[in-house]
């Protein structure tokens, strides 16, 4: 047999080719394909010179050259490395253990926060007023507050309103929630750069949607313009929602949270009960 494949070779290509697929894709969203293209060509030539001509000199200076190359890579493309890490941390399997394994809230407190964010939109809504509200989760969004100013401020409807208002120093920013907490508000949020959001979105949309491509975070948007209420999530937008689909979107993490508590309270204590007495009457 002239070439001796065995079944982990396979899943070393298989695996191989997903991985350069995946930063395909990633370098595509991010419009710096070709050089993605150019990286794939030197790679190529590198190992043809390396590892088949056997040329010496032009071997070990690109040798030299991939070396210090990969410092220069990982300067260049560090958005790019940040988003592929956090993809693949936030991967839903993988949420869901670290979900499962960590403490959350009572799902009672986490509905009754969600209300007072609900009407403040709808009527901003209708007042055509613009807005960006974002909903921290699992991942803390300290280094977004920062950029803001911190109010730690029960969630409050009028409030919320309030910090929205023309007038007000801070409507331009977005405000940051985190539980029964309006943590602060003015913030400076990434902006995405996608080639398919569409033109109508202003500045308010497309930083919705980068702080959802960076964080596991709920964005809202209240458009100024034609007062349309859009939540962007997982970097994907949901369009033109109503007061009871944006109270079932910010409720949907919740429920799933809640069923996942009880049912390890349930597997807790069935194992419990099923625990042997070791004690006797004597």
């Amino acid at each position: 047999m002239f070439l001796d494949f065995s079944i982990k070779d396979i899943i070393d290509i298989v695996l191989v080719a997903l991985l350069l697929y995946y930063f395909y894709r990633v370098m595509k969203e991010s419009r710096t394909i070709n050089v993605f293209v150019g990286i794939v060509i030197f790679v190529v030539v590198w190992i043809f010179v390396s590892q088949i001509l056997k040329m010496k000199m032009l071997g070990s200076i690109l040798d030299t050259v991939v070396s210090v190359g990969v410092i220069a890579l990982i300067v260049l493309f560090q958005d790019e490395i940040r988003k592929f890490l956090f993809t693949l941390g936030a991967h839903q399997h993988l949420s869901r253990v670290l979900n499962f394994l960590s403490n959350t809230t009572k799902q009672e407190q986490e509905k009754a926060n969600i209300l007072p964010i609900v009407m403040a939109c709808v009527n901003m809504s209708r007042q055509k007023t613009g807005a960006l509200i974002v909903v921290e989760r699992s991942i803390p969004l300290n280094d977004i507050i920062a950029t803001g100013e911190e109010i730690n401020a029960e969630v409050r409807q009028r409030l919320i309103e309030n910090l929205f208002f023309k007038n007000s120093p801070l409507h331009d920013g977005a405000v940051v929630v985190k539980r029964d907490t309006i943590r602060a508000a003015g913030c400076i949020l990434p902006v995405a750069h996608d080639v398919n959001i569409p033109k109508h979105f202003g500045l308010r949309h497309r930083a919705a949607l980068g702080i959802t491509q960076e964080s596991d975070a709920l964005a809202i948007v209240v458009s100024e313009e034609t007062g349309n209420i859009t939540a962007a999530i997982g970097g994907q937008f949901r369009h033109k929602l109503n007061a009871e689909q944006l109270e079932a979107l910010l409720t949907e993490r919740e429920e799933r949270r809640t069923k996942r508590n009880r049912k390890k309270a349930k597997t807790t204590n069935n194992a419990d009960t099923q625990k042997p007495n070791n004690t006797s009457d004597t």
